[in-house]
């Protein structure tokens, strides 16, 4: 193949060739350092595009060569499974979001923000400005999330990411965070709340309750969640009607194989799976009703409502979540999940990837106009796979009987708060008391010791005065 070019050292035009120049002495990759010139520099990207070129042209000419000719079935196979492969990971990575919009400023509060796919939507949104407060279960002194948030701070350049402690299995906890915040006038500014975090119990495990004596899953995942925004409602309908608001709640497509919530899942008909699929029923129930809640809300000024829920299925990604249900939690499940490896990479979305939707979601114009209450998956909006989610007898049921079951909670840890308080307390009176006596012991002990020693002296100074007399 020819390519004409004016050579720098010789100005001439040379017939460029893998060989080099046709004119020059110089040689395609033979240059000596005191030769570089135009020439040489541009020798290498020339021949780079060249060479597909050249290699083309000699294929139609001469046809392909020997090896390939043997094995052309086997090249068929070879690349045709390479190209369903790449078909394959491309469709199951799901779309990718388009949507962006200024964040700067917005402040934006996330749970499950510390890791798997919140963690990314966390990233992702600190890039971009918003200000971050990440609701942890670890205390903000906790080592490992203050090295979490140096690091997400230095990446992002972003020194506004904050973490607050909230124990989503505590409704104590939750309380305590939602009432500081909104115990403050004029209200806080709340742009977003986004719903991440989710918990479930491993397969093969028993029922896990927490301290408060709710089942685990019920409470992460729905619970927490119904509590936190009902006491965060009144700083939600405070914001000005110019701010976009929105709530976005996570959900998973397995809700679709729940069972009805007019059924309580009896104790002999549990299971991990049927747990966590009723939580996620349950929680896009009360997110449609939550809806209804903040529309009702008749502002001041007389707007319309500028807070909206958005519901986003993310898809299934390799979360550590995801992780711990396919490894069951044990072991020799992680050592096959490692062996197997390229199959959940295959069929399973990233981190990444699984944040898309949420991000679409967060930073999507429309969404934040007209009405509310919209399911996003794949970023696009998608119609719910279940009409109860809109039943609004049942909603009212539901949240009922959660305020009742928070309202009889939060009675029984209180008494046993106090109760703790008041043994604490006696135990420390008592502590007191036992100090005083051994002060007052050892004071005794003391006295004694002296009154001993005078004694001692003075039949000291008896038998001198003997001896000398």
């Amino acid at each position: 193949m020819r390519i004409d070019l004016i050579c720098e050292g010789d100005l001439h035009v040379a017939t460029w060739s893998l060989n080099g120049c046709s004119n020059c002495s110089i040689e395609t990759f033979q240059t000596p350092p005191e030769k570089l010139n135009l020439h040489s520099l541009v020798r290498v990207p020339l021949l780079l595009l060249a060479m597909p070129l050249e290699i083309a042209f000699h294929v139609l000419e001469n046809g392909p060569p020997q090896w390939v000719r043997d094995n052309v079935g086997l090249l068929i196979k070879t690349l045709t499974t390479l190209a369903v492969l790449t078909l394959a990971k491309i469709w199951f990575n799901g779309a990718s979001s388009l949507a962006e919009r200024d964040m700067y400023g917005r402040v934006v509060m996330v749970t499950g923000g510390t890791s798997g796919i919140g963690s990314r939507v966390a990233f992702e949104l600190a890039r971009r400005g918003a200000q971050l407060v990440l609701l942890t279960q670890a205390p903000v002194s906790d080592p490992f999330l203050v090295d979490h948030i140096n690091d997400l701070r230095e990446r992002t350049k972003n020194n506004l990411i904050y973490a607050e402690q909230v124990n989503l299995t505590s409704l104590h906890s939750i309380r305590q965070f939602a009432t500081k915040w909104i115990d403050n006038s004029p209200p806080r500014r709340l742009d977003m709340i986004i719903l991440a975090a989710a918990t479930f119990t491993t397969p093969g495990q028993p029922q896990a309750k927490t301290e408060d004596g709710v089942e685990e899953t019920w409470m992460v995942n729905y619970l927490a969640n119904f509590h936190l925004l009902a006491i965060l409602s009144p700083a939600l309908r405070a914001q000005p009607f110019d701010r976009d608001v929105r709530v976005i709640f996570t959900t998973c497509s397995s809700y679709i194989g729940a069972g009805p919530l007019s059924q309580p899942l009896e104790a002999e008909n549990w299971s991990p799976g049927a747990a966590y699929k009723r939580s996620k029923l349950a929680l896009m129930t009360f997110g449609v009703a939550f809806q209804k809640h903040l529309d009702a809300y008749k502002r001041p000024d007389g707007l319309p409502m500028n807070a909206r829920v958005v519901f986003v299925d993310p898809g299934y990604a390799r979360s550590p979540g995801m992780r711990r249900w396919l490894t069951r939690g044990s072991l020799w499940g992680l050592l096959l999940y490692l062996v197997a490896y390229p199959l959940p990479w295959l069929f399973l979305k990233s981190p990444l990837k699984g944040a898309q939707s949420i991000l679409y979601a967060a930073m999507d114009q429309d969404l934040g106009r007209g009405a509310g209450g919209r399911m996003i998956k794949e970023c696009r909006e998608v119609d719910f796979a279940r009409k109860d989610v809109h039943d609004e007898e049942l909603a009212k049921k539901l949240w009922e009987e959660s305020d009742a079951l928070i309202e009889k909670v939060e009675k029984e840890q209180a008494l046993k708060r106090a109760e703790k308080k008041e043994r604490e307390e006696e135990k420390a009176k008592e502590a007191a008391e036992a100090e005083k006596t051994k002060e007052f012991e050892g004071l005794v002990d003391a006295i004694k010791k002296g009154k001993e020693t005078q004694k001692s002296k003075g039949k000291k100074k008896a038998r001198k005065a003997d001896t000398s007399g």
